[in-house]
C-alpha cells in the first residue's frame, strides 16, 4: 500500500514542481553586495505570481548617482517591457517583493529610477535574469 502511495506521490510532485519556476540573478556591478533571486509560478485563474527576494541591497538613495526607487520590470511573451511595482528598500537584509500580473513574462530586471509608474525604464539597470 505504501508504494503504491508513493507512486501515487511523485506524478503529484512533478506537476507542482512544473508550476514554478526560480532563477537568481548575476552580481550586480552597481550593487555587488545584493543577492537577488525570483521565482515564477501560475495562480488558478491563469495569472503569473513574481516573488522576488533581495538580500544585502543597498538604499537606493545611497547609490551613485542615487536614484528615488527601484522599479521592477518584466518581459512579456506579447506585450513587451512592464513595470510590475517598485522594491522598498531601506538597507535592509532581507526585502521580498510580490506581485501578480496577467502577463506570462520570461524575463525580470530591476532598474533605479527617479519616478514610479513609469511605463519604461529610464534609470540604471541593477540586474537581470532570464525566468
Amino acid at each position: 500500500m505504501n508504494y503504491i502511495q508513493n507512486l501515487l506521490l511523485i506524478p503529484a510532485f512533478l506537476v507542482f514542481s512544473a508550476c514554478s519556476s526560480k532563477a537568481d540573478f548575476p552580481v550586480s556591478r552597481v550593487t555587488p553586495a545584493a543577492d537577488i533571486s525570483a521565482k515564477k509560478s501560475k495562480d488558478g485563474q491563469g495569472n503569473f505570481n513574481l516573488e522576488i527576494v533581495v538580500e544585502n541591497l543597498a538604499a537606493v538613495d545611497r547609490l551613485d548617482p542615487p536614484g528615488k526607487n527601484y522599479s521592477v520590470w518584466v518581459v512579456t511573451m506579447e506585450y513587451g517591457v512592464r513595470n510590475v511595482g517598485k522594491l522598498n528598500v531601506k538597507n535592509s537584509k532581507k526585502t521580498t517583493f510580490n506581485t501578480v500580473t496577467p502577463f506570462d513574462f520570461y524575463e525580470v530586471f530591476i532598474t533605479v529610477e527617479n519616478k514610479g509608474d513609469l511605463e519604461y525604464p529610464v534609470g540604471i539597470e541593477i540586474a537581470r535574469t532570464k525566468i
